[in-house]
């Protein structure tokens, strides 16, 4: 064999080994610290801190507590009988994916639990792959490169999305019993989570739609309705939420100024047409005093009452859960509602910038009126800026009269697009809206960049006037004629 083959030989084969380099891997052992935390070296066999580590949690007796940020791995497995959960805060990264059921016992269900920080998974997120799996997600963010798949390959094992709280975030697209549909294991049920996808061109809604008619996807378990949209919520996405049929306000898992707070609902209707339906309405900051239910007359703000609103006080920095039982029939046994939960919190101010200009200059300038309105239970400052103009060497900037004041002047010089954003500021929040003001050389230009301009019958020279010059174009063409002479020219 030539040298030059051997050579080639064994360039190829250290090619071959590279592509294929193995990470290392990191098991969970739960060492005998008793903390179950990921951020103790001594419960691993190795710790994760790099993005070339596969981690397992599949062996030891708990599962792995998320409780910091700035953590990465390559990948990751949660075996059965053992849950992952990520804490308010915690952050981890990997570049492939994040499987939920993949080894441990075989009879046993893999589960996460998602109460808050942020996940960002590289590759795909998914669900019973080899076991059954379950994720609970009551807040935070989990962000997907590619597609969360409910389940993962076969039919053969349950997979389970509890979309509580918090953001899912999709980049493509949601997968669910894409092997045999006629099996469907996999389901997702959505309360106050929101699941945002783009697939495709990015509308996602027929897709979603049939995962809901086919009740692989339920809101409330059923006692609600999936509400969905396009390209509003989230430019060029689809984003999918839930409204209960009692229309909870505030709504479930929504933010509200703190203070004085009204709680409202939709009666549902009565067995007997025309009954009154009454209510019981329970209202704490204490979760475990309304899931354990131990002394209700403490938390009880309405009693036996047909009324559809009632007011609280609320202290700013604080989470609240309230349900609302009703009577629809039998004044004996209430149909107990589910928990609704609001952080009553300052929030930012709402901004709204008035309607975008259209204008031209006079004289080399013009001055444009902007405005806008705020809203805020607390008083604001607010400040104008402009985001950007045109680039025109031989023209002044823009020159805004008093910037900190919401209705005000701006005179403008350069040709072009303008855009402007007023910031009103609470001391602690800041909300923010902005205007477009497209400049141009006169009025006559301006009326020309609106769609369906048309020139009016006569305007030759499409100077939005008929005048002279219009009819001494026409005279120059009185006796001119395209026809074509005997020739075919």
């Amino acid at each position: 064999m030539n040298t030059r083959l051997i050579t080639l030989i064994s360039l190829v084969s250290a090619l071959s080994l590279a592509g294929h380099v193995q990470a290392d891997t990191a098991n969970w052992t739960d060492g005998a610290t008793g903390d179950s935390l990921w951020s103790n070296p001594e419960n691993w066999d190795l710790w994760p801190m790099h993005t070339g580590t596969w981690v397992k949690i599949v062996n030891g007796e708990n599962g792995a507590t998320l409780d910091s940020d700035g953590f990465e791995c390559q990948k990751m497995h949660i075996g059965a009988n053992k849950t992952f959960t990520v804490l308010d805060g915690a952050g981890l990264t990997m570049p492939q994916d994040l499987t939920v059921g993949r080894g441990g016992p075989d009879d046993g269900e893999a589960a996460m639990d998602m109460q808050g920080g942020t996940i960002n998974i590289g590759r795909d997120f998914e669900l019973g792959r080899e076991r059954d799996a379950k994720v609970i997600m009551t807040g935070g963010t989990i962000n997907v490169t590619r597609d969360l798949e409910v389940p993962k390959t076969d039919q053969t094992h349950k997979a389970h999305f509890d979309l509580h709280g918090g953001t899912l975030n999709l980049t493509r697209e949601l997968r669910m019993n894409y092997k045999d549909p006629a099996v469907a294991n996999g389901t997702m049920d959505i309360t106050a989570g929101v699941l945002i996808t783009a697939a495709g061109d990015g509308n996602e809604i027929p897709r979603i739609q049939e995962y809901v008619d086919n009740g692989w996807i339920t809101a409330y378990g059923g006692d609600g309705a999936i509400q969905m949209d396009y390209d509003i919520t989230n430019e060029g996405r689809t984003t999918v939420t839930a409204v209960h049929t009692l229309q909870p306000g505030p709504f479930d898992g929504s933010m509200a100024p703190a203070g004085p707070t009204e709680l409202s609902w939709t009666l549902p209707e009565a067995v007997t047409p025309g009954a009154s339906v009454q209510v019981d309405v329970y209202f704490t900051d204490d979760y475990d005093a309304l899931w354990f239910f131990t002394n209700p007359d403490a938390i009880r703000v309405v009693g036996n009452s047909s009324v559809s609103s009632t007011n609280v006080q609320t202290v700013k920095g604080t989470r609240y859960y309230w349900a609302v039982d009703t009577y629809i029939g039998d004044p004996n046994d209430p149909i107990l509602g589910p928990i609704f939960s609001f952080v009553a919190d300052n929030l930012a101010p709402e901004v709204a910038a008035n309607a975008d200009v259209l204008t031209w200059v006079d004289n080399g300038s013009v001055d444009a009126p902007i405005g806008a309105t705020v809203t805020d239970l607390d008083s604001t400052t607010s400040l104008w800026t402009v985001i950007s103009e045109p680039d025109d060497p031989n023209s002044p900037n823009a020159t805004i009269a008093d910037p900190m004041t919401l209705n005000t002047v701006i005179t403008l010089s350069a040709l072009g697009e303008y855009v402007l954003q007023l910031e009103a500021d609470d001391g602690e929040k800041q909300g923010s809206d902005t205007l477009t003001i497209d400049v141009y050389s006169d009025q006559c230009a301006a009326a020309q960049s609106q769609p369906g301009w048309e020139a009016l019958p006569g305007d030759l020279n499409l100077d939005c006037v008929v005048d002279q010059t219009d009819l001494d174009l026409l005279y120059e063409q009185w006796l001119n004629s395209n026809a074509l002479d005997s020739a075919g020219n």
